[in-house]
């Protein structure tokens, strides 16, 4: 099963661009500023969440739309459709993106349970020297493709530490703070535990991947504090007059780390050349596309993936596509890194905003 006839109106730069008879490979090649990257967007707002730039629904609107969008898309089996899925802003209605699923309204939580999209793009690049928040974010998008609950238990326990945060600055009785906290509790566990699961379930597909061409990252979580939901309560409950005056909670999964070492070395990520951090980020990216893969559909989005690898590592990288069960899609500024594969791609030239089939 595969996307197809995939369309995209006042998207970004795209007025109107549709893309059809897609294959396992998919290639968007053109200039840089041509519109390739928002095309990936598109393609990763029929999952939940807030697509690959993680940007806001008006940023989305192309400049002929006003301020509305749509994106849409077949699944394909065996050459059928068998659903069509897509996602949109209705001006009537700013600020919340609807969903439909053969025609009927659904959320963006029903569009995890019909495939699941996995992404690496060059603003990732800087994953492992970027802040301890970055990285919770990373792992958050990668159990969301598992899980679509997932967000909504982040939602949820960043909700309650907000309304802890404003009680705590009025002065409020305790019995509310109890009650808060222990909604926090309840939803920091949850939150905890999706973290947790995905590190060990990503780990377990990391081990079956060699150490070369692609450098094997090992990952460890790092609780923030408490993983249970009445210890976390009643250390939020301990800390209230440290909280109180710091303006914020500092324990729970706020405060959560994800450790990255080399495997071969045991290096931290941080500290390995720029070449072994993309060999790793690759490897995470394809072990996480083989465990979404499981059961329902993947997409996977590989923005300018080919042009930062040796020659070595980028035809490992298309065999390991090849065997793998995902829909890949791949943007370049020219065709040439790809000549491995274009002979089995479907391949669009993009400028400004149109895309044309080769």
């Amino acid at each position: 099963m595969a996307l197809d006839r995939i369309s995209l109106a006042h998207f970004r730069n795209h007025r109107a661009s549709e893309l059809a008879q897609t294959r396992q490979f998919n290639l968007l090649v053109g200039e840089n500023g041509a519109g390739k990257t928002n095309i990936l967007e598109a393609i990763s707002l029929l999952a939940p969440g807030r697509g690959l730039r993680n940007a806001g629904l008006a940023e989305m609107c192309g400049p002929h739309g006003g301020s509305s969008f749509a994106v849409g898309a077949s699944l394909k089996e065996q050459g059928h459709e068998s659903a069509r899925i897509g996602t949109f802003l209705d001006p009537a209605a700013p600020g919340r993106r609807q969903v439909r699923i053969n025609g009927a309204e659904g959320s963006a939580a029903d569009l995890g349970e019909w495939f699941a999209v996995s992404w690496l793009t060059p603003a990732m690049d800087g994953l492992f020297a970027d802040s301890a928040g970055a990285r919770r974010r990373r792992i958050d998008r990668m159990a969301l493709a598992l899980d679509p609950l997932h967000t909504r238990c982040l939602a949820r326990y960043e909700a309650a530490l907000r309304e802890r945060n404003r009680l705590l600055e009025t002065g409020a009785e305790a019995a509310w703070l109890d009650a808060v906290e222990a909604q926090a509790g309840e939803h920091g566990e949850r939150l905890a535990q999706g973290r947790a699961q995905l590190v060990q379930r990503l780990g377990d597909a990391l081990s079956a991947l060699p150490d070369k061409p692609f450098a094997r990252p090992l990952l460890t979580y790092r609780p923030g504090g408490p993983t249970e939901r009445q210890a976390l309560a009643e250390e939020l409950r301990r800390q209230r007059a440290r909280d109180r005056a710091a303006g914020r909670a500092l324990s729970g999964p706020q405060r959560d780390e994800i450790e990255v070492v080399m495997a071969s070395t045991g290096q931290q990520a941080a500290l390995c050349s720029t070449g072994e951090q993309k060999a790793m980020l690759i490897a995470m990216t394809l072990a996480h596309a083989d465990l979404a893969s499981e059961g329902r559909p993947a997409v996977m989005l590989l923005d300018e993936v080919a042009a930062h690898l040796d020659p070595l590592r980028r035809d490992a990288l298309f065999e390991r596509l090849r065997r793998g069960r995902a829909q890949v899609w791949m943007t370049g500024t020219e065709a040439a890194p790809f000549a491995d594969v274009m002979g089995e791609a479907a391949v669009w030239r993009v400028e400004a905003g149109l895309t044309i089939r080769q």
